[in-house]
């Protein structure tokens, strides 16, 4: 057990292989390009709106879709229901996104030049944490935003969540809600990061086998007492039946 433990920690203070390095540096670059496609799109369609009304949710920014013109459209809607106005403000909960991002830039960058296994653990744990909070955060963040509603609204409505991911409908609106390209390059970035772990981790267990099997082996050749103990079992076997169960004449 303890020769397992040892193994396990000069592998994690192994040197990532140099293909690993290279796909590392490539990976940051869709990381980068979030920056310059939506992460998630909210759509909404009603017979009053034909061509729909669009709301682009950006790493940094919130956009309506015609240029800007559908924000405008979808606050004069919450008025009526009591909903929020879509104004700056209210993405305080996800401004945090692009120093997140950066950060994962940064320790990729220097995983990639200088980096052992421990360092890439490290950076895909806190990928995960990044992508499950910030997932989290929008969650929360549609919740209040329809549940927090104006009890003087002119039009009474159940609260409710803004769908997250799928189609929902409320009242006369069907409301669409996916990701876009710039979570897609974000998922390139984390899929790729945990392919590389995976790698390596494989192939650290095959090495910590393949040397577990050597020192087994080479500990064997080396014991004299191993030798020692079995060569009484080789000479008995060589006594014939005859000899050990012989009677005295």
């Amino acid at each position: 057990m303890k020769l397992l433990a040892d193994q396990f920690y000069e592998f994690l203070d192994r040197p990532i292989r140099k293909p690993a390095r290279v796909v590392l540096a490539l990976l940051v670059i869709p990381l980068l390009l979030s920056f310059s496609a939506p992460l998630w799109n909210i759509h909404l369609e009603a017979a009053q709106y034909p061509k729909g009304l669009d709301l682009d949710v950006y790493s940094y920014k919130l956009e309506g879709g015609h240029d800007g013109k559908d924000i405008k459209e979808i606050n004069t809607l919450n008025h009526y229901i009591g909903m929020a106005k879509i104004e700056p403000e209210m993405f305080i909960d996800l401004s945090w996104l692009p120093f997140a991002i950066g950060l994962l830039v940064i320790l990729s960058l220097r995983t990639a030049a200088i980096g052992n296994v421990r360092m890439l653990i490290d950076q895909a744990v806190i990928a995960t944490y990044v992508s499950l909070f910030g997932f989290a955060r929008f969650y929360i963040m549609m919740y209040r935003y329809g549940h927090e509603l104006d009890p003087d609204a002119p039009f009474k409505i159940k609260p409710f969540t803004p769908v997250l991911f799928g189609t929902k409908q409320v009242a006369n609106f069907t409301t669409s809600s996916y990701p876009q390209l710039g979570s897609y390059y974000v998922g390139v970035f984390v899929v790729g990061m945990f392919a590389v772990l995976i790698w390596h981790l494989v192939s650290g267990r095959k090495d910590a086998t393949r040397k577990l099997g050597l020192s087994k082996s080479s500990r064997e050749s080396r014991d004299p007492a191993a030798a020692s103990e079995s060569a009484p079992a080789a000479s008995a076997s060589l006594e014939s039946p005859e000899t050990n169960g012989s009677p005295a004449t």
